[in-house]
């Protein structure tokens, strides 16, 4: 049941949504490039060829998770001066008019040049937690698994919190392959770091700490 505000506590102009703002902004299909930068939204909001998504807001198991992630990826990366870790939002171009927004992304540092203040062109491996909706999976492992590939990312990671599953793909000609499914009691490992890996049991218990 729609739930209405007490009777005299709000004015009737004040139920009705702000659909002016939506006028300040293109029709999809018709974004550019320089309307999508231009956004400062507090959310994740990708952009493809003219038009922009929305991603749902993170949950808090899935913030621990990210969290348990980016810190083991971090004490790797810098202890051996490897490159750059950063977590979303942070832009990161797949190609001219297309940017996705990993939940971690690392660059390693030989590309440096690639960073930019604005975003990152590409990224040597990335990392997404996949949310829990239909949605949110198909986004993780089918557009965005063919989108890193296209952006020539060498390294994806796919974190499935529903599953308890850490599925690591490695980039082989202009498509991934699949490195390794990783479970309860298995260690998920880098195909491009060697040396990195995860337990898979520590990383889905961080949601419940």
């Amino acid at each position: 049941m729609e739930k209405k505000p007490p009777a005299g506590k709000l004015k009737e102009s004040a139920l009705t949504p702000t659909w002016e703002i939506a006028y300040l902004y293109p029709y999809q299909g018709a974004w550019s490039e320089a309307d999508y930068m231009a956004l400062r939204p507090n959310r994740h909001v990708e952009y493809t060829d003219g038009y922009v998504e929305v991603l749902p807001m993170p949950t808090y198991t899935h913030q621990r998770i990210v969290r348990f992630l980016l810190r083991a990826l971090e004490a790797f990366v810098f202890s051996r001066q490897l490159g750059e870790v950063m977590f979303a939002p942070l832009r990161v171009q797949i190609r001219p008019e297309k940017y996705r927004e990993p939940d971690i992304v690392f660059m390693r540092a030989e590309h440096s040049d690639r960073l930019g203040n604005e975003f990152w062109i590409g990224a040597d491996l990335v990392m997404e937690v996949v949310s829990d909706d239909d949605e949110s999976r198909m986004r993780d492992f089918e557009r965005k698994r063919r989108d890193y590939a296209e952006g020539r990312i060498p390294e994806y990671w796919i974190v499935d919190p529903a599953t308890e599953r850490i599925t690591v793909l490695v980039l082989e000609g202009a498509a991934y392959r699949t490195h390794g499914e990783f479970g309860r009691g298995e260690q998920a490992t880098s195909a491009t770091l060697p040396g990195f890996a995860v337990d898979v049991a520590a990383v889905f218990d961080a949601a419940r700490r």
